[in-house]
């Protein structure tokens, strides 16, 4: 089994990408990958547990998700449910004991890959409450008493989409690395990738529109590389030529722009920006 990971055949992984991962496994440290929505954050784990062949746990982290979940829950209200009933499994406490991915992660036989996407969308404390049981892959169970380790060192990928800064002693635990968002090149390799064997003339004439609505001033939110994925199979399904995705100062919307832009303000920001040409005539 390989341990290192260099990218597969269904994601573009740049050279710097592929350098993280592999130092992250080698450091036995958790690779902390921040980047802007769409980036192929949360797939880049799915593609280094493919890569590898191990095993893939996802832990999606929620606004209301707390530390301790990912670790254990312990139902107390159906153990005292169940005993006011006379059950007799209320007497096992482990019976009330809802292990979490951190827990499943670490009791695997083998290697696994850990996701813990979206760590930023938690209460701020969240990344500290997690700070030993990441660094020693170790924690204590209150209510049996007994101590969980990982069997073996699982890989933990975790990402960030900067929504708010992270603790210094996380960050110090982890290794980090900030996807940035791909140039045109490396783009052309990831449409490739998704819409094999498209043309060249349309593909060009599409990313460059893609790049200047991006580039464009007072966008409030910047389309992604999902985004672009989707509004080419769109253009590619109306079988638009080059000459069809033309702008002019009077149309400034791009074709199916639905696909690009999502929100009412940056769709306003272009009829204005249209409204202004015609008047300019």
């Amino acid at each position: 089994m390989t341990t290192r990971f260099d990218g597969t055949d269904s994601y573009v992984a740049t050279d710097d990408l592929t350098m993280a991962v592999n130092a992250a496994i080698t450091l036995e440290r958790p690779l902390l990958v921040k980047g802007e929505p769409g980036t192929g954050k949360t797939e880049l784990a799915r593609q280094v547990a493919s890569a590898l062949d191990l095993p893939m746990m996802e832990w999606n982290i929620k606004s209301t998700t707390k530390a301790q979940q990912g670790l254990y829950e312990y139902d107390a209200v159906s153990r005292l449910r169940d005993s006011q009933l006379g059950e007799e499994r209320v007497h096992d406490v482990k019976n009330y004991i809802k292990k979490g991915k951190l827990w499943q992660a670490f009791e695997a036989e083998q290697k696994v890959v850990l996701l813990i996407d979206e760590i930023d969308k938690a209460d701020i404390e969240f990344p500290n409450d997690l700070l030993q049981e990441l660094d020693k892959m170790e924690f204590h169970v209150y209510e049996t008493g007994e101590t969980i380790k990982a069997r073996v060192r699982p890989i933990v990928i975790i990402t960030s989409n900067n929504e708010k800064e992270l603790p210094d002693a996380f960050l110090r635990r982890c290794f980090f690395h900030y996807i940035r968002f791909p140039e045109a090149d490396v783009m052309r390799k990831i449409v490739e990738v998704h819409h094999p064997g498209i043309k060249g003339e349309l593909l060009t004439a599409a990313l460059t529109q893609f790049y200047e609505l991006r580039e464009q001033p007072g966008l409030k939110k910047k389309p992604s590389t999902s985004e672009v994925l989707d509004w080419l199979k769109l253009l590619l399904a109306e079988d638009l030529a080059p000459e069809d995705l033309k702008r002019d100062g009077a149309n400034a919307l791009p074709k199916l722009h639905g696909a690009l832009l999502k929100n009412e303000q940056d769709v306003h920001l272009f009829e204005r920006l249209a409204f202004m040409a015609r008047r300019q005539r």
